[in-house]
């Protein structure tokens, strides 16, 4: 007999805990802030029944750390907070660039800055996730809309971050994390779950870092292979080096496994957007009510269409310039002064005109709102 997919009416932030266990994660290790707080709360139960281990740290900075070194012991590995744990990480965060140490965060955007409003959602964390982190270092950020997406964008994080060998950003926000709808969770081996590529060779001949190719397979600690890992920059095998020559191909590549693989890793959504003659640019819960101001706005004639980026970082400018050649405007909105909107003109480079509506008073932007702007 056929099996069938459950149904089930989840949280958002439900919904990520489930992805995380769908692509494999074994590690947690977080400290409790609002408002992704059900994150820890649920696989602190589910994480023993599946065979890992959940861990409540005594702050954001060890809980990075922890999640860093469990990935390094070959297991993967997930931390969720909100945008001030999400400044504690950033010291992490970035020697987890530079050791290539896979790993996903999330961070269920709220208000700010400082403490802002715990129990508000916001945007404006784009810029954190992609800058935060001193240096030049590359950048996967994931941007859900839906409870459904919440579950499958954790499973595509897991895979984009083994894959490349990097920590890779979920960039939920509090409407999305706290919402429930219900969703049909995918079997088993329906979705893609890709497990980091191990090295075969002799144990003398392994370079962990190594810069002749883009993604330099990743042993696991304990079998048996050995390695140094440091937040310096580093030579192939791990150690801390002073050449410029090794230094240049390391930061260089670094920045290039993101950048030369854009085709697999930006994914967008593109919604009613064939004849548009009005793009709408938003993500997570403005990408709701912008989808809400399409068909609003189809019904009076107006041809509008959504673009919806489920990777935000790398930005995607290909779909934005294409679009900007052939539209009248592209409105962007977002729950951020103009994080998005600076991005959006960039890409866009002039070709069309550029609206912008944003609200930071912790209440979400309303379709009506949305077509006024895309109207006026």
């Amino acid at each position: 007999m056929e099996k069938k997919r459950e149904r089930k009416f989840l949280q958002g932030n439900d919904a990520v805990a489930l992805g995380a266990l769908y692509a494999g994660c074994k590690f947690y290790a977080g400290y409790p802030i609002t408002p992704s707080t059900e994150v820890a709360e649920r696989l602190a139960a589910w994480l023993p029944k599946n065979g890992g281990r959940f861990i409540q740290m005594e702050d954001e900075i060890s809980a990075m750390a922890a999640v860093i070194g469990a990935s390094l012991a070959g297991k993967k590995s997930l931390t969720a907070t909100s945008g001030p744990g999400m400044s504690l990480k950033l010291e992490n965060l970035g020697y987890g660039y530079m050791a290539e140490v896979p790993c996903v965060v999330l961070n269920v955007m709220r208000g700010g800055p400082s403490t802002g409003t715990p129990t508000g959602p916001g945007q404006a964390d784009i810029m954190q996730a992609r800058w935060g982190t001193h240096g030049d270092h590359p950048c996967i950020a994931l941007t859900p809309s839906t409870v459904y997406e919440q579950f499958s964008q954790t499973v595509r994080a897991f895979n984009l971050a083994e894959k490349y060998r990097m920590p890779v950003i979920i960039l939920s926000d509090e409407i999305i994390g706290h919402m429930r709808e219900a969703i049909e969770v995918p079997l088993e081996g329906e979705l893609e779950v890709i497990e980091r590529e191990k090295p075969a060779c002799a144990i003398d001949e392994y370079k962990p870092y190594d810069n002749s190719v883009l993604v330099p397979k990743m042993a696991s600690f304990g079998q048996g292979y050995r390695y140094h890992v440091t937040g310096l920059n580093h030579d192939e095998y791990g150690f801390p080096t002073n050449s410029a020559k090794l230094i240049g191909l390391q930061e260089e590549r670094l920045i290039k496994k993101v950048e030369e693989n854009y085709d697999d890793i930006v994914q967008v959504e593109h919604f009613m957007c064939e004849d548009a003659e009005h793009i709408i640019f938003a993500f997570g819960s403005s990408a709701r009510a912008s989808k809400d101001a399409v068909l609003n706005l189809r019904k009076k004639g107006v041809k509008a269409g959504l673009l919806k980026p489920l990777t935000i970082w790398p930005f995607p400018d290909r779909e934005i310039s294409e679009y900007a050649s052939k539209v009248k405007d592209i409105t962007v909105v977002e729950l951020s002064v103009g994080q998005s909107v600076r991005e959006v003109s960039r890409a866009a480079g002039g070709r069309c005109n550029i609206k912008h509506i944003y609200k930071v008073d912790s209440k979400p932007i309303s379709p009506v709102d949305i077509e006024k702007a895309v109207e006026g």
